[in-house]
């Protein structure tokens, strides 16, 4: 999503040796999500033992030897890194602080993990730290919006909590407690009150960047609240895919639904629809106008 706003802001960057940086850029994040990952599978693999269906990944169930892991790790960290290095200060800065994200969120002794709310809120700042990457993977120097930035770390709290939702419920408190330190302090009705709070505060702060920035993409708010009304749905399911994101495509109804969202946007950014600037101007404007 960085990319493509970045784009539509200054267009004038769609040059090809642009998309060779966002090339570049896209493998170093690969890269380092995927050292996040290695770490998180490591020092996880002690409490995934204890979950029904994570017991069984490769780490839990001894298929992996533990230092070889190791060098996985630092070897893919240094590879992202290094190639982070070479697309500007700013890329570098928001890929290193994902990466040192993966530390304070697995790592002792801070090890947010087993914080309640603060390993949703540790864990979604990824988002828009991966959002960053995108923007100044194309060489802008445009700063990236406050606004945006914060209803990507909401959207991402919103995902996260519904994630926790869904596995207490899959596996009980009792069993839940057992596998992360986490749930002792949460239940049900606290995760799910917390994730209407992240869907809340993403509205808002993306009601700021949709007013201040381009008031056609008002027309994606019903899209937008039917997303979300959506995926709480979906964390209701047995076996819900909001437990693991990579089988969202699965969701055919929903994927169609996200295509339709997509369009809208695609719509509201290219086409001008002026009697919106009318109704939503300043009230000091319009206060201006009766005077006069």
């Amino acid at each position: 999503p960085g990319v493509l706003l970045v784009f539509y802001a200054s267009p004038q960057l769609i040059e090809p040796h642009v998309f060779v940086r966002v090339a570049v850029a896209f493998l170093a994040a690969c890269l380092i999500a995927s050292s996040y990952y290695v770490l998180n599978e490591i020092l996880d693999a002690p409490y995934d033992a204890k979950h029904p269906v994570k017991r069984d990944r490769p780490i839990p169930s001894g298929l992996v030897l533990v230092p070889v892991a190791y060098l996985e790790w630092a070897a893919l960290a240094i590879a992202g890194l290094g190639l982070a290095s070479l697309l500007g200060k700013q890329f570098f800065a928001a890929s290193l602080a994902l990466w040192i994200m993966s530390l304070i969120y697995n790592v002792r002794p801070v090890r947010a993990k087993d914080r309640a709310y603060l390993d949703v809120l540790v864990e979604s700042v990824n988002n828009p730290l991966r959002l960053a990457m995108g923007w100044y993977a194309t060489g802008t120097d445009l700063v990236i919006p406050l606004s945006m930035v914060m209803a990507f770390w909401m959207l991402g709290g919103f995902f996260m909590a519904m994630k926790r939702f869904a596995e207490y419920r899959l596996i009980g408190a009792e069993q839940a407690e057992a596998y992360r330190v986490v749930f002792r302090r949460y239940n049900d009705v606290r995760l799910l009150v917390s994730a209407s709070f992240y869907a809340v505060a993403f509205g808002l702060f993306l009601g700021i960047f949709l007013i201040r920035y381009r008031i056609e993409l008002l027309v994606i708010v019903p899209f937008v609240a039917g997303m979300i009304a959506w995926y709480i749905h979906l964390g209701f399911l047995p076996e819900s895919p909001a437990q693991y994101p990579e089988r969202l495509h699965k969701q055919r109804g929903f994927m169609v639904y996200m295509v339709a969202c997509v369009c809208a946007c695609i719509l509201a950014l290219h086409v001008d629809i002026p009697f919106l600037h009318t109704i939503f101007a300043p009230t000091e404007t319009l206060l201006g106008a009766g005077r006069g």
